[in-house]
């Protein structure tokens, strides 16, 4: 697995890596859930899984170590006791993130010895296990709103060897008993970054969380950082993936049967372009159009770009016609072409950024902004959210 995510670029050489090859991950998630159900089955049908049966432990461990989401909750059950076997209906309530993404964000976070670490969103503990390999476990506080997250955790953990503090409480609060901390890291996506979490970071300290909007489609990582003379400083960088929303943010999707009408129907509108579609790697220009035009969601499944707004029925698909010519079908009230070309244009008059200042205002707000201020929003005003964590 880490020799994946070196070659891969997920993760450098250095102490996160370290951590990752002396971590058994089979003590930290002795169980998980493996899905047996086909796409569009219902209800779902699952078998968890158990390290402790000989039988189960060749497909656990491609489970554990192939690098993808590891399922280890359902339906906000207790860890701790469960009985191996099959389940259904309900759905997943908590997993351990792709590594990749984990790893990356570790990597960023820069853990060193002796330093304070609040992990929000415990979920299967990893971020956790790594910070005490890292940091040493004193000095290491992880947080979730589920008391059947951290109880498990907590001993498992201690099966490792480690003995954080394990709190149930909101993340959103963060951990006021415990601070200032040097690190603080965020397993689930927020709309905006909590500023108790702010006030909690103590000076050379550093924060990290993926800030979205209701739209799954264009993530950012907020990374925020206290000066050691206690100034705040902190930018929203456009990534390509995130950590799942918490459950309290609200989320919008495109339906199955609006994704086949946007495939088959002619649209009520075509018409052949000059212009190209943004590429996909700009991710500053998807960014700013997430959270300035709102309530679009791509479908990144489609050959070709294909954007909804559940909202309202709009919908637009492109389709290459040559080198230089592309069809541009729409349907709908909203001209989706049209806002995202005149918004390319701002983009590129602001420098084509792929990050943005994020300023903190006095009374809770936040905007981001560019560099030269031609491309600027507002996040929504945090509150509390019944989060699940992911990590």
């Amino acid at each position: 697995m880490v020799a994946r995510l070196e070659a891969s670029g997920d993760l450098r050489p250095g102490p996160v890596r370290e951590a990752l090859l002396v971590l058994r991950r089979e003590v930290l998630m002795p169980q998980a859930y493996v899905r047996r159900s086909a796409d569009g089955e219902k209800p779902r049908r699952w078998d968890l899984l158990d390290w402790a049966v000989p039988q189960d432990r060749e497909e656990l461990q491609k489970v554990l170590y192939g690098g993808a989401s590891v399922l280890v909750q359902r339906d906000g059950e207790p860890l701790l006791g469960r009985a191996r076997g099959s389940r259904s209906g309900t759905s997943i309530t908590s997993m351990s993130t792709v590594m990749g993404v984990t790893a990356s964000l570790l990597d960023e976070l820069d853990l060193l010895p002796r330093q304070r670490v609040l992990d929000v969103g415990t979920g299967a503990g990893v971020t956790a296990a790594v910070a005490c390999q890292v940091c040493g476990d004193q000095g290491v506080v992880t947080l979730d709103r589920d008391r059947h997250l951290t109880q498990a955790a907590a001993a498992r953990l201690a099966d490792l060897g480690f003995r954080p503090e394990a709190v149930c409480g909101s993340g959103d609060e963060g951990c006021p008993a415990r601070a200032p901390f040097d690190r603080i890291f965020v397993s689930y996506a927020v709309a905006s970054v909590p500023p108790a979490l702010v006030e909690q970071l103590a000076p050379g300290g550093r924060l990290l969380a993926h800030v979205t909007s209701v739209s799954p489609s264009w993530p950012a990582l907020a990374v925020v950082e206290r000066t050691f003379d206690g100034r705040v400083r902190a930018e929203l960088r456009a990534v390509e993936f995130a950590h799942q929303a918490g459950h309290g943010l609200e989320r919008i999707w495109l339906p199955e049967e609006f994704r086949q009408r946007i495939t088959a129907e002619p649209g009520t509108w075509t018409q052949r372009s000059m212009l190209p579609p943004p590429a996909d790697t700009d991710r500053g220009l998807w960014l700013a159009a997430d959270h300035l035009l709102g309530g679009l969601v791509r479908d990144f499944g489609a050959e070709n770009l294909v954007i909804g707004a559940p909202g309202c029925g709009s919908w637009l698909r492109v389709e290459p016609l040559s080198r230089r010519r592309w069809n541009v079908i729409t349907c709908g009230p909203r001209d989706i072409w049209k806002e995202i070309q005149d918004l390319a244009v701002r983009w590129r008059a602001a420098g084509s950024p792929d990050r943005y200042r994020l300023v903190f205002e006095p009374g809770g707000g936040q905007r981001a902004a560019s560099e030269c201020g031609r491309l600027t929003w507002r996040l929504p005003v945090s509150r509390p959210s019944d989060e699940r964590a992911t990590s």
